[in-house]
């Protein structure tokens, strides 16, 4: 199965940004797992802090799933939403801490409703779960 995961702003910072939040573990060394976890996957991996970049690389269509962080773009990005409503084939929205337990305005996805199912708070496992889920 082809896999891509989508970062969306900031998330490059992973590692080091808010490590009380987003942890330690930079996305270098979670992708190097997951691609020794799926190793019979091709695990194809783009971020971007652009959000047309992000659509451009999400229509390409060049993919079997989605797995996808949009980073803030979540909780205001009708053009990310519009693309997954698009995108006919399985997705999975990934949160790395639990939104719900955060600022008012993190509490709302409007990217969630054209994703087929959301992981939020599991940290970097969260990608993880998200792969074994699509497969």
């Amino acid at each position: 199965m082809k896999i891509l995961i989508v970062n969306g702003p900031n998330l490059n910072l992973l590692g080091t940004r808010e490590p009380e939040v987003y942890g330690s573990v930079s996305m270098e060394d979670c992708l190097s797992e997951l691609k020794k976890e799926f190793a019979e996957d091709d695990l194809l991996y783009y971020q971007s802090n652009v959000e047309g970049e992000l659509i451009n690389r999400l229509q390409e269509d060049d993919f079997d799933a989605v797995v996808i962080n949009p980073g803030a773009f979540t909780h205001y990005s009708y053009a990310i939403s519009d693309c997954l409503k698009n995108i006919k084939k399985p997705k999975v929205e990934v949160h790395i801490s639990n939104i719900y337990k955060r600022e008012e305005f993190r509490k709302k996805s409007v990217t969630a409703e054209n994703c087929d199912a959301v992981i939020s708070g599991f940290g970097m496992k969260g990608y993880r779960l998200a792969i074994q889920s699509l497969k």
